[in-house]
């Protein structure tokens, strides 16, 4: 038990770090783009403290810790609010809003697989596993069901009035995942992606 406590931890400890980076991204981007919500809000920085919601970012990721024996831990930070009347071209950026979180999910999986193959790092398994943590976050976010980012960018995509009927979906967004990860259908995607991607960086997560 103690042991699965430890693991627990050092695993919560690298999703935050990871929750951080992509919600500070959203944030940073939105501003940039005319939004200063994000700023006004205190979430312009990477101090997890900023970004946690105990159910999201605590108890579910322990709940599903402790459901698939350690095998599993993922979570969601506190959704970085924005102002989108307040964007210089709404329609588009949001899709760049959408992409940002990801896209520094990604961009710092990369960086770190880098360090792991110019420096003999004695605590490979940490960081192999932040960016293993990275990747699952990026990747599964992509996913264009609302509220994940994936949506956004569909959503920004998609032309009037597609764009509006499909974001109405949005309050039922929880279930539709939920349903699906208990049919096992999203590991069809979001697995294999992830393995692909881990591979390509050259990292044993």
């Amino acid at each position: 038990m103690a042991g699965l406590l430890i693991s627990f931890l050092s695993s919560f400890v690298l999703l935050v770090i990871a929750m951080s980076v992509h919600e500070f991204s959203h944030g940073w981007v939105a501003y940039k783009l005319g939004d200063n919500t994000a700023k006004h809000s205190g979430r312009l920085t990477l101090n997890p403290l900023a970004h946690i919601d105990f159910f999201w970012t605590f108890l579910m990721p322990l709940l599903l810790f402790i459901s698939t024996g350690g095998r599993f831990i993922f979570g969601a930070a506190k959704p970085v609010p924005i102002n989108y009347w307040a964007l210089k071209n709404p329609k588009r950026d949001t899709i760049w809003i959408g992409l940002s979180g990801p896209a520094a999910n990604f961009a710092l999986a990369i960086i770190l697989s880098i360090l792991l193959k110019l420096i003999h790092l004695g605590f490979y398994f940490i960081i192999a596993d932040l960016i293993a943590i990275n990747v699952v976050l990026g990747v599964f976010n992509l996913i264009p069901i609302p509220p994940l980012d994936g949506s956004r960018v569909l959503a920004g995509i998609l032309p009037e009035p597609y764009a509006s009927k499909y974001a109405s979906i949005e309050p039922y967004g929880f279930m539709i995942l939920m349903l699906l990860l208990w049919m096992g259908a999203l590991n069809q995607v979001v697995w294999p992606l992830v393995s692909l991607i881990l591979s390509m960086l050259g990292v044993n997560a």
